[in-house]
């Protein structure tokens, strides 16, 4: 059964099921978001509405729609569901933020991340990747490694030395931290917030401990850069002199504390998350790993990349492009309507929660052929036909587009050209490896797998 499309006012409401299901929506908001909004698209269309107890969600899942929420009309959409609840988590940095104080926070950081700037980095870039094949040629014919764990530290290591010029090594606790971070948030979301702060909650406690530690990493990073000053280009640097223009000290130092943590986690969280699944899916597809390292060899011989070579590794940007299109690192773009509107001619209200997903719109059949299989010679330049811009937005769009879309596809190309170069990664046998949609789209309980010698 089917909601009616009419609403009480007349207006053209999207279908969706009916407030009946709001428990086994509810479940499945808790123990499977992506096959929520997957079923809910595959049922009812393009245009969904799910009332799951006091909210009601609004699945739009077309370029269209897409267009109008994040760009056309993106005024009228502040952040919303997951989102809002996460500045409990990580503050108001460029990642929550709204208004005019975002557009402040972006305009300190953009300078960073200009193309130019990022590939004078590349050197950086192709030095961490070394790093990660010998830290996993290391472990060649042993045990299993965690190759999440091991991207992880790989972003890491290079969101330290390209953009805050300081070494992350010693900080072994942000990837755990950053886990018991994005738990809390999405527990928020679909507890819906009725659960208080102060419930004595193990889940709580491992969020107050994680958000201190996080606080712990940064403070010590501006001290450090304070103590030892360089030529300003660097992130914290910019804060730093950024904040001295508040006029309560105070203000100023949450600012940089909140930016300074959603940079830690935005900026290696997402690329973490696209290497592990690359290599998961290149275990799994042996002729497309097998081109890959034909290319590398190819343009690299034993050298390390570098910046001219971005365009060079062809078919490995296609890779990536592909592995993004079936697992975006970010799954999903939360709205929240300010005003009524009409998308795709059903009425949105003011207040309304609104969906934009990646994962479900890299997926829709109208736009890709055969979605559910990796085939990375879609994004052959040549091949690609009149798809429409918004069917593929890994990187958000409109004026939120992600800043770091340069520095995320360089670590990934580089990283995945060097690695299946001279390496293979080989899945555990009888291991389920599982997508699991928090903050970004990550494995869930790690990925583990073992390294073999070329």
């Amino acid at each position: 059964m089917t909601e009616s499309p009419l609403s009480q006012a007349g207006h053209l409401v999207p279908p969706g099921p009916p407030r009946t299901a709001t428990a086994g929506l509810f479940r499945k908001l808790v123990t499977d978001r992506l096959a929520l909004l997957t079923s809910a698209a595959s049922k009812y269309g393009d245009a969904v509405r799910l009332a799951i107890g006091p909210k009601t969600l609004y699945l739009f899942n077309h370029p269209d729609h897409a267009r109008h929420v994040l760009a056309d009309n993106s005024a009228n959409y502040r952040k919303g569901i997951g989102l809002t609840e996460a500045r409990r988590a990580i503050g108001d940095g460029l990642l929550t933020s709204e208004g005019e104080l975002w557009r402040e926070q972006r305009k300190i950081i953009q300078p960073m991340f200009q193309s130019r700037r990022i590939a004078q980095q590349a050197e950086v870039v192709a030095d961490e990747a070394a790093k990660l094949v010998n830290r996993l040629r290391a472990h060649s014919g042993g045990k299993s490694i965690d190759v999440v764990q091991e991207m992880t530290g790989l972003t890491l290591g290079v969101l330290g030395r390209t953009l805050l010029d300081t070494e992350l090594d010693a900080f072994d606790s942000i990837g755990r931290s950053f886990t018991a971070v994005q738990d809390q948030a999405m527990f928020d979301m679909v507890s819906l917030s009725m659960v208080p702060t102060w419930a004595p909650l193990p889940k709580q406690w491992r969020f107050r401990g994680a958000r201190k530690e996080l606080y712990r990493v940064v403070d010590h990073l501006v001290a450090d850069r304070l103590a030892r000053p360089t030529d300003g280009d660097d992130v914290i640097s910019r804060l730093i002199a950024s904040t001295h223009q508040e006029a309560d000290a105070r203000v100023g130092r949450r600012r940089m504390r909140d930016e300074l943590v959603t940079l830690l986690l935005a900026g290696h969280e997402t690329t973490a998350s696209t290497l592990s699944w690359a290599f998961y899916l290149l275990d799994r597809h042996p002729e497309v790993r097998a081109r890959l390292r034909a290319e590398a060899v190819e343009v690299l011989g034993d050298r390390p990349p570098n910046a001219d070579d971005l365009h060079r590794l062809r078919y490995t940007t296609m890779v990536v492009h592909e592995v993004m299109r079936l697992y975006p690192p970010v799954w999903a773009l939360p709205r929240r309507a300010r005003q009524d509107d009409e998308i795709g001619g059903y009425h949105v209200p003011a207040g309304a929660d609104v969906m934009i997903s990646p994962y479900t719109l890299h997926r829709h059949s109208d736009f890709w052929n055969d979605p559910g299989r990796f085939a990375p010679d879609r994004f052959d330049p040549d091949c690609q036909g009149n798809r429409p811009r918004y069917a593929y937005i890994p990187f958000g769009a409109g004026p939120r587009f992600c800043i770091g879309n340069h520095l995320g596809l360089m670590e990934a190309i580089f990283v995945i050209a060097m690695v299946t170069r001279d390496l293979h990664l080989a899945g555990v046998s009888g291991y389920d490896v599982v997508p699991e949609a928090m903050l970004s789209l990550r494995v869930r309980g790690g990925l583990p797998m073992t390294v073999h010698e070329l």
